[in-house]
């Protein structure tokens, strides 16, 4: 098989690249690399299944030409992390819905499969314990620019889910759940990076918020090995799937983990969002996904719990002292 990955030297690209190439199927990936990094994909480049292209997502001609080339198409390109948010939200938005109707469109002139790497941020301000895929979104204002990202991407599977009914294009929506692991980055406000590098250095661990929020770390592997299997079966297609884990933590917990395992001095600091982000700043309390829909489709069980996944972690950065 001939895939492609946009946003494919990025963290969650590059692994998906590697597992890609490893069951000797042929990648090519495109990155502008604004969040994305040639170090992702330094060791793939001697494989001769591997090509990479450095250059936006919004090309249409390049993104045809490789579309051209593919079976399948893995679309991860988009602006990522809090931080980038916040401070970029015009390229947050331009980057997610003009990137995305751009690959779209190629697709559909070849009829080629789909996948959109959605996120658990469409359910937005949602109190819910538990998301399920069929539930309502729930956005802030739109005068919180916190809230664009959310809502770039519901527009992204929005416009795919037309595509498919319209176009009859084949396309798989899958909504990613704080995805972590190795060469992950903690400069666009990832917790776990941030936390880890800070632990690690001796330098206060910030939380953000009062530390009450809870979230479910996915390890990055068992997401990718997800994206594959779905990308594989065709009653995926036209389909919504969470793709995450169920063990809960709360952020203060996390740090406290973290702190325990890099055997750090550092001191706990609480942060408040308005001075982290912006002043109005709203989180989700609760962000764990309902997936029992993945379980029953592909016999989905994440393979890594929270413990092993801060161990392989902690231990890549303690291998890779330049943590940004």
């Amino acid at each position: 098989m001939k895939y492609l990955i946009t946003g494919g030297a990025g963290f969650v690209g590059s692994h998906l690249a590697e597992i890609l190439l490893a069951g000797g199927h042929e990648v090519f990936v495109i990155d502008n690399l604004s969040t994305g990094s040639l170090k992702n994909i330094e060791h793939l480049k001697e494989n001769k299944k591997f090509h990479c292209v450095i250059d936006t997502v919004m090309n249409g001609s390049v993104v045809g030409d490789l579309t051209y080339k593919c079976d399948v198409i893995f679309h991860l390109a988009a602006a990522v992390g809090v931080r980038k948010i916040i401070d970029s939200p015009v390229e947050t938005i331009e980057t997610n819905v003009h990137g995305t109707e751009t690959v779209l469109k190629a697709a559909e002139k070849e009829k080629k499969i789909v996948l959109i790497a959605s996120t658990s941020e469409v359910y937005g301000k949602s109190t819910k314990d538990v998301f399920n895929e069929k539930d309502d979104s729930i956005m802030g204002s739109t005068t919180k620019s916190r809230w664009s990202y959310a809502c770039s991407k519901a527009i992204d599977e929005f416009l795919a889910l037309a595509y498919l009914k319209e176009k009859g294009l084949p396309v798989i929506i899958t909504r990613l759940f704080n995805t972590v692991g190795p060469r992950q980055t903690g400069m666009y406000g990832m917790v776990i990076p941030n936390f880890v590098r800070q632990a690690l250095e001796g330098k206060p661990i910030t939380v953000f918020g009062d530390g009450s929020q809870t979230r479910c770390f996915t390890y990055v592997t068992d997401v990718v090995k997800a994206l594959i299997r779905l990308s594989e079966l065709k009653p995926s297609i036209g389909q919504v799937f969470n793709i995450g884990a169920k063990e809960q933590v709360t952020i203060t917990e996390l740090a406290k983990i973290i702190k325990e395992k890099t055997s750090s001095k550092s001191e706990i600091v609480y942060v408040p969002y308005d001075e982290a982000y912006e002043t109005g700043f709203e989180d989700m309390l609760r962000r764990m996904p309902d997936i029992s829909k993945l379980e029953k489709h592909i016999g989905y069980k994440p393979e890594y719990n929270l413990g092993r996944t801060l161990d392989l972690i902690i231990e890549y950065f303690r291998k890779n002292k330049d943590f940004e």
